[in-house]
């Protein structure tokens, strides 16, 4: 039996990648079946999310904030406006752009959702440590800006 050259890479689970999505997916799996209840997809709750930070903001700023594609968000926009979770109203300084709040309904859903995830989130500093989690947090989004300033996205 041949063994294939080796690709000096850690093996997937040890990098840097598989590292990063075996962390999201342990954050992640415990909290869908409150997103499922609450009838939203993770990408339409972290548009939600971020709407009920900003109370405003354009779809361009959406995406940015939601770490989502411009298509995507316009997809996710249509759906949530057609579920009446957020609307849309022209830019009175540019009639080309809108401005997108979320609903009262939008609210009411991501406070409902996020009294589930709440309990969680304190489960995950519990078991890790509260000072260890801001830590990784704030390492986690360093490593995102130190790489966003090498210009290597597509």
């Amino acid at each position: 039996m041949s063994r294939k050259p080796s690709s000096g890479l850690q093996p997937y689970p040890q990098s840097l990648a598989g590292s990063l999505l075996a962390a999201r997916e342990a954050v992640m799996a415990p909290i869908r079946p409150f997103l499922r209840e609450s009838n939203v997809t993770e990408q339409q709750w972290r548009v939600l999310r971020v709407l009920a930070d900003a109370e405003t903001m354009d779809a361009k700023g959406i995406a940015d904030q939601a770490l989502l594609y411009a298509p995507t968000v316009t997809r996710i926009l249509k759906e949530l406006g057609d579920r009446k979770l957020i609307e849309r109203k022209s830019d009175p300084e540019d009639g080309r752009r809108s401005i997108i709040s979320i609903t009262d309904e939008g609210r009411d859903l991501v406070v409902g959702t996020a009294s589930h995830t709440k309990v969680l989130l304190d489960a995950y500093a519990k078991a890790f440590g509260p000072e260890r989690l801001e830590a990784f947090k704030a390492e986690a989004l360093a490593l995102a800006e130190a790489l966003e300033s090498l210009g290597l996205e597509e």
